[in-house]
């Protein structure tokens, strides 16, 4: 089921209807298909969410703007994503818009009724003197799922982009599905970065000391601001490897920092990568 809210510019934050996604009652052996929508604009006083559509298993919910940000939640309305899924968000923040998109929970992939992978795109685009800020709580791959995960993100040059991703490998006593992600950015139509990770099942030694080191968490964090100083050095953080560790550093076609990150647990993770972006806001300010 799919639910739309379609708003005029000038609508207040407070005037919002909800249509409810519900479960399907019967099987899907060919999984769903779905595209949830969010549009974030700027009426000349501040950000509006002229389009809220929720689709499949993504309900979009506003809330409260904070420090002149539009926010967004994506609750999850059925489980998702399962095998043969074809799930999308697509998100744009306008010219001078400001939004923040995050997760009400994690985002659980399972095996499903079908052996056939599931896919997971999420395209960020990020207008003139814009920003957006991804947010979401972490992906768990769980024993025989199969999920293919991108990011497109596009930009410009005078674009601000925070996006934070994390991935669960197994919950409690369990191994990993297969997890592969793939995270694409341009800056002006020029590639900033392409990077392509793999996890589990056919994944050659992605478990090993030189990719997981024996952790069970991995993420990163990617800082985009144009204000960023050019000559930035990589920077270490974490000093003991059982309790995790980053590595904070500048992309070659910045103003950029990437700070890729493994840990035990997703609360040292989160704590590495809280700490990476502590750092990047100290190089920042002092510029």
């Amino acid at each position: 089921m799919t639910g739309t809210t379609q708003l005029p510019d000038e609508a207040p934050c407070a005037v919002q209807a909800h249509t409810p996604c519900t479960q399907p009652t019967g099987p899907h052996p060919t999984g769903v298909r779905a595209t949830a929508r969010i549009r974030a604009a700027h009426n000349g006083r501040a950000t509006t969410l002229p389009l809220l559509h929720s689709d499949g298993p993504f309900h979009l919910r506003r809330l409260r703007t904070r420090d002149g940000q539009a926010r967004v939640s994506v609750i999850g309305a059925m489980s998702a994503p399962l095998g043969g899924d074809r799930l999308a968000l697509d998100i744009a923040a306008e010219a001078r818009a400001e939004l923040e998109v995050t997760t009400a929970a994690a985002t659980i992939a399972l095996r499903g009724s079908t052996t056939a992978p599931a896919t997971y795109d999420v395209r960020l685009t990020v207008g003139e003197n814009a920003s957006l800020n991804w947010l979401p709580e972490p992906l768990i791959s769980t024993r025989g799922s199969t999920l293919h995960q991108s990011y497109t993100v596009e930009l410009t040059s005078t674009s601000r982009l925070l996006l934070r991703e994390e991935q669960l490998l197994g919950r409690a006593a369990e191994p990993p599905g297969h997890l592969s992600t793939r995270l694409t950015v341009r800056r002006d139509g020029r590639l900033l970065l392409d990077q392509h990770t793999a996890y589990g099942g056919p994944a050659p030694a992605w478990d090993g000391p030189a990719v997981l080191g024996g952790h069970h968490t991995a993420g990163q964090l990617l800082v985009v601001h144009p204000q960023l100083a050019a000559d930035q050095k990589p920077f270490l953080i974490g000093d003991d490897p059982e309790e995790g560790c980053a590595v904070l550093a500048p992309l070659a076609y910045g103003p950029a920092l990437l700070a890729t990150a493994v840990a035990p647990t997703p609360a040292h993770l989160r704590r590495i990568l809280d700490t990476a972006l502590a750092h990047v806001v100290i190089a920042q300010e002092s510029v």
